[in-house]
C-alpha cells in the first residue's frame, strides 16, 4: 500500500543512488561503455527506498538510522550484483568462459572487484551520510503524513 514514507524513501534513496553513481563513473577506465549504469542504479535505490525504508517509517528516529543503513546496504548489494551479472553475460556472449560454472563464479569475483573499486572515502562517506539522512527524513515524513 502506498504511503508517504514509501514515496519519500524511494525518492531519497533513488537520488542517493543517482548521485553516488555520478561519483563512481570516473573510477571506470576511460572509454568504458556503461550503458544504462546510472539509470539502473537509480532504479535499485528506488526499490530499496520503497521496500526497505518506506514500510518501516513511523517506528522511531533511532530505528530510522538502522533502516536507513539497511536500505543503503540492500541498494548497494542489488546494484553490485546486477551490474556484475550484466558484465558476466557480456563476457559469456564473447565466449570468454569455458563453462557455466566459471561464468557463475566470475559473477562473485566481479562483485568483489566492483565493490573494492567503490571503496573510496568520498563514496563511503556519501553513502553513509545519505543512508542516515535518508532514514531520518523518511521517518519524519512517515510520522507527519500517517
Amino acid at each position: 500500500m502506498p504511503t508517504m514514507g514509501r514515496l519519500v524513501g524511494a525518492i531519497l534513496f533513488g537520488a542517493l543512488a543517482w548521485y553516488t553513481t555520478t561519483l563512481i563513473v570516473p573510477l571506470f577506465p576511460e572509454g568504458t561503455n556503461l550503458g544504462y549504469f546510472q539509470e539502473l542504479n537509480t532504479f535499485f535505490g528506488l526499490v530499496a527506498g520503497w521496500t526497505v525504508a518506506g514500510p518501516r517509517a513511523g517506528t522511531g528516529y533511532v530505528a530510522s538510522i538502522s533502516y536507513g543503513l539497511t536500505a543503503l546496504v540492500s541498494m548497494v548489494v542489488m546494484a553490485l550484483f546486477f551490474n556484475s551479472f550484466v558484465v558476466m553475460i557480456e563476457r559469456s556472449l564473447r565466449k570468454r568462459y569455458d563453462g557455466a560454472g566459471e561464468a557463475v563464479t566470475d559473477v562473485f569475483a566481479l562483485f568483489m572487484e566492483h565493490g573494492m573499486m567503490i571503496l573510496t572515502p568520498e563514496i563511503i562517506t556519501t553513502l553513509l551520510v545519505g543512508g542516515v539522512v535518508g532514514g531520518l527524513v523518511t521517518e519524519a515524513f512517515g510520522r507527519r503524513f500517517t
